[in-house]
């Protein structure tokens, strides 16, 4: 195919989206290289994305542009050999087993706290905020972390689990507000020793452990924006595991991301660049793991949420550019607001959603009332 005929077919793609090559809308998309059409359908979305982060081509809103794609559904015209290898790779191969489990810490996590300290806020903490009656991300993810322990109907003296526990802020908050004591388990070691730190003094313990050692009880689990790391594969075990670790009387609230359709595939840019061996749940996924392990006493989606708390992240990275740019390159800044203006897309576009399950062995008794 000519240059000229990709560059046809990419336009006529686009105008589905209402969206126009070098057009002057915000949402339109500027071509700075004429080879992005050949790279773009040879490879789809990792060819795209790689392509942004080269500079070849640039969008005023990029969130804007990346939620028309969506809502027009234009990824599915551009199913490449790249996404049927994600995809095959992560439904026939453990990718989150054993020393694989680790590999998302040293990937991801431990690209440097000074990255996540400037983008995060006030707490470090890596998940979406709940912005019912919240004003602005500190006040979100505040009010996230105290609908977990009420979710929980935390007493004090309770021992509670954190299943990928990130820099210890919710334990640290629900020790320090709700009097319980804790162990949190993470796979990234620069969390686990920013966690130590952050928690020291409280009756915290910290342990750099896959989650599938643990054995031992505790009064109530929470476990929040680490299920999209498990893998298909160990969902069965994951819930195993917590079911085994839970008083009979406790609760367990697990905080991800969801996909309101089929099982969704892994995407080839965001499976090199951005979380490896990662993949988001479907909820008849969800349901058949947890299935004779958990009685759903509720299910909460807010996924909306995910968009500001998105946006309001990119807000703390640009501003801490500056800064970052000392140690950060400008490949590496492009790279993240790809990352931060994609992600914001599929919230707003509602293809993803945020799911809070709470979870109990048996049922409560007399039924469970749920806290908002």
């Amino acid at each position: 195919m000519s240059q000229d005929s990709l560059k046809s077919r990419a336009a006529a793609l686009l105008e589905h989206a209402g969206i126009h090559l070098d057009g002057s809308a915000p949402t339109d998309l500027r071509v700075h290289d004429e080879r992005l059409y050949a790279r773009v359908f040879a490879h789809g979305s990792l060819g795209f994305g790689e392509s942004y982060m080269d500079g070849w081509w640039d969008a005023d809103d990029l969130p804007g542009m990346f939620t028309r794609m969506l809502r027009a559904h234009i990824d599915a015209e551009l199913k490449t050999l790249d996404t049927l290898l994600a995809h095959f790779k992560a439904r026939f191969i453990n990718l989150q087993r054993g020393e694989h489990a680790f590999e998302i810490g040293k990937a991801h996590y431990d690209r440097g706290n000074d990255l996540f300290q400037a983008m995060l806020g006030k707490r470090l903490v890596y998940s979406c905020g709940y912005w019912a009656k919240a004003g602005n991300l500190d006040e979100a993810q505040f009010a996230k972390l105290d609908l977990i322990c009420r979710k929980l109907n935390l007493q004090p003296g309770q021992r509670v689990l954190d299943i990928g526990c990130g820099w210890g802020e919710a334990l640290k908050y629900a020790a320090e507000n709700y009097g319980v004591e804790g162990v949190g388990v993470t796979v990234s070691q620069e969390q686990a020793e920013f966690a130590r730190e952050l928690c020291a003094g409280l009756p915290v313990e910290i342990r750099l452990q896959d989650y599938r050692e643990l054995d031992e009880p505790f009064d109530a689990i929470f476990s929040i924006g680490m299920f999209e790391h498990v893998g298909a594969l160990n969902y069965r075990t994951y819930f195993e595991v917590a079911r085994r670790c839970l008083r009979e009387d406790g609760l367990f609230l697990l905080h991800s991301i969801g996909s309101n359709s089929a099982p969704s595939r892994p995407d080839p840019w965001i499976e090199k660049y951005i979380f490896p061996n990662s993949m988001i749940p479907s909820a008849a996924q969800v349901t058949a793991a947890l299935q004779d392990l958990f009685v759903v006493e509720d299910w909460h989606n807010f996924g909306a949420d995910y968009d500001r708390t998105l946006t309001a992240w990119r807000a703390n990275f640009d501003a801490a550019w500056p800064e970052l740019s000392k140690r950060y390159d400008n490949r590496f800044r492009r790279m993240w607001h790809f990352y931060l203006s994609v992600s914001a897309a599929v919230f707003r576009s509602r293809r993803d959603q945020l799911w809070q399950l709470t979870l109990s062995p048996r049922g409560v008794l007399g039924g469970y009332r749920v806290p908002r």
